[in-house]
C-alpha cells in the first residue's frame, strides 16, 4: 500500500501518529475479514473517533509548515476508505464518510475517461447525479458530528470531481443534438468489442457484425461529414468522425489479434480481468453477497496497478513501453472494473448488513406481490396466504417496533419497516381486490337463480 515512492515521515510526531494510524488500519482490516459476527456501529464508531483524533493530532503537528505527502497521507486515506465502506456496511450510506469511498471512484473514473477520451452523456449524468446527492448529504446530515476538517476534506473531494466532470459536459455540448445519439451508439460499439477481445474465447465473427454497424454509420455521412436534413455540417461532426474511424481502427487490430495478449503483460492482465469478472458476479448478487468492505481490497489492486503507469503508460523490465494494444486493453478492464465498484456503492442499501436477511426477504415479496397485482390479483383470498404467513412472521421479529439483533438495534429500522408496510399494503390491496370479486360472482349467481 504504501509504496518506497511514497518517503516516510520525517518528523518526530508524524512518525507516532503514523504508527498509531496502522494499528488502527490493522484493526480494520481485521474488521473487515471477520465474518463470523456482522458489523457493529459502535465497533465502528469507536475506531472513527480514534482515526480523527489522530488526524486532528496531525493537524497540529503541520500548523503552519509546509507538507510533502508521505506515508502518513496514504495511511489516512485508507483509514477513511475502510471507514466509508464500513459506514456503508453499518446502513449508514446517507452520512458524510459514506461518501469518501465513493468520491476516490468516481475521481477514478473521472480520470479514465477523460485519459480515453471516450463516454457517453448517460455516463456523465449518473456521476453528476451522485455527486449532487453527496454535496447534499454533507450539508444537511444532522445525524453525525463531523470534524470541520473531515467536512472540508470530503467537500473538496466533490468539487474536485466537479470540475472534472463540467469539462467532459463540455465536450457534449460541443455536439450538435441529433448527433449525440450516434456519438452514444458509438461509444456502446467501441465497449462491446473491448467486452469481446477479454472473452476467454475470441470470436471474429462478434467483431465483423460490429465493423458491419460501424461502416452503416459511416455511409450515412455525406461527403466525410455528419449533416443534418438541409445538408448543413453537424456541430461536432468532425470528433464523431474520429470516434467513427478509431473504432474502425480498433476492430482491424482486435482481427488481427485474434484474441491472443502479449506473454510479457499477461500477468498483470490476468490479475485484471479476475478482479473485473469477480466484481461482475458480485453486481448479480449483490443484495445477497456483498458486505461493501469486500471493495477495498478491489479497489487497492486497481489503484496499485493504475498508479505503476509511468507518463499514463506501463513499463516492461527492459524500460520498453506497452504497444498501443496492451495499452487500451488494461486500461479498458482498470475502467470497467472501477464503473463496477461505483454501481455497487451507488446500489448499496442504507441498511445494517445485519437486517439485510429481513430486507432483501421483503423485498422479493414486494416484487412478487407487484407481479401479482400486475398480472390480474388473485382469484381468492385462500391464494395469499403464503404473502400474509411470511409478512406476520416477520412482523412478529420485531420487539417493540424494533428489529433486534441480540441486544443491539442495528441501523436502518426505518428502512426495513417502510418495506414491510409497503408489502402489507400490497397484501390488502390483492385481498380486497379478492374479496370484492367473489362478492360479485355470488351476488351475479344469485340473481341468476
Amino acid at each position: 500500500m504504501e509504496t518506497p515512492k511514497i518517503p516516510a515521515p520525517k518528523d518526530d510526531g508524524e512518525r507516532r501518529v503514523l504508527e498509531k494510524l496502522v494499528a488502527i488500519r490493522d484493526q480494520l482490516q481485521l474488521r473487515k475479514s471477520d465474518r463470523t459476527t456482522y458489523v457493529r456501529t459502535q465497533d465502528v464508531m469507536v475506531l472513527y473517533d480514534q482515526t480523527i483524533e489522530q488526524v486532528k493530532i496531525l493537524n497540529e503537528i503541520r500548523r503552519g509548515k509546509p507538507v510533502e505527502e508521505n506515508q502518513v497521507d496514504r495511511v489516512v486515506d485508507s483509514c477513511f476508505q475502510l471507514l466509508s465502506l464500513f459506514f456503508m456496511t453499518i446502513g449508514r450510506n446517507n452520512e458524510a464518510p459514506a461518501a469518501y469511498a465513493l468520491t476516490s471512484t468516481i475521481r477514478r473514473l473521472l480520470d479514465h475517461l477523460t485519459e480515453a477520451n471516450l463516454f457517453s452523456a448517460q455516463d456523465l449524468e449518473s456521476m453528476s447525479h451522485t455527486l449532487e446527492h453527496l454535496s447534499k448529504i454533507v450539508h444537511n446530515s444532522t445525524s453525525w458530528n463531523p470534524a470541520p476538517f473531515l467536512e472540508t476534506l470530503i467537500e473538496n473531494r466533490i468539487e474536485r470531481c466537479r470540475v472534472s466532470l463540467s469539462r467532459l459536459q463540455k465536450r457534449v455540448e460541443d455536439i450538435a443534438e441529433p448527433l449525440r445519439p450516434i456519438a452514444d451508439k458509438l461509444v456502446s460499439i467501441l465497449r462491446q468489442m473491448a467486452v469481446i477481445n477479454t472473452k476467454p474465447r475470441f470470436s471474429p465473427s462478434e467483431i465483423h457484425k460490429r465493423e458491419k454497424e460501424l461502416k452503416e454509420i459511416g455511409a450515412s455521412r455525406k461527403g466525410g461529414q455528419f449533416v443534418d436534413e438541409n445538408g448543413n455540417v453537424l456541430k461536432g461532426s468532425e470528433g464523431v468522425s474520429e470516434l467513427l474511424d478509431r473504432c474502425l481502427n480498433y476492430t482491424a487490430i482486435l482481427l488481427e489479434r485474434n484474441g491472443h495478449f502479449p506473454e510479457k503483460w499477461k500477468s498483470i492482465y490476468d490479475v485484471l480481468v479476475d478482479i473485473r469478472n469477480e466484481l461482475d458476479k458480485l453486481s448479480l448478487t449483490q443484495a445477497w453477497s456483498l458486505r461493501e468492505t469486500d471493495l477495498y481490497d478491489y479497489q487497492r489492486q486497481l489503484d496499485r496497478i493504475d498508479e505503476s503507469r509511468i507518463d499514463g503508460n506501463w513499463v516492461d523490465d527492459q524500460g520498453q513501453p506497452a504497444e498501443l494494444y496492451v495499452q487500451r486493453t488494461l486500461l479498458y478492464l482498470i475502467r470497467r472494473s472501477y464503473g463496477y465498484i461505483y454501481q455497487l456503492m451507488i446500489s448499496s442499501e442504507p441498511v445494517s448488513e445485519a437486517l439485510l436477511p429481513i430486507y432483501n426477504q421483503l423485498q422479493t415479496l414486494k416484487r412478487c406481490l407487484v407481479e401479482v397485482k400486475n398480472n390480474g390479483g388473485v382469484t381468492s383470498v385462500r391464494e395469499l396466504y403464503p404473502y400474509s404467513m411470511k409478512l406476520n412472521s416477520i412482523d412478529n421479529m420485531r420487539v417493540d417496533g424494533k428489529f433486534m439483533v441480540g441486544e443491539d438495534i442495528p441501523e436502518g429500522q426505518g428502512s426495513v419497516t417502510e418495506l414491510l408496510a409497503e408489502c402489507f399494503d400490497l397484501n390488502y390491496e390483492l385481498r380486497v381486490a379478492a374479496e370484492e370479486s367473489a362478492e360479485a360472482a355470488t351476488e351475479s349467481q344469485t340473481a341468476e337463480s
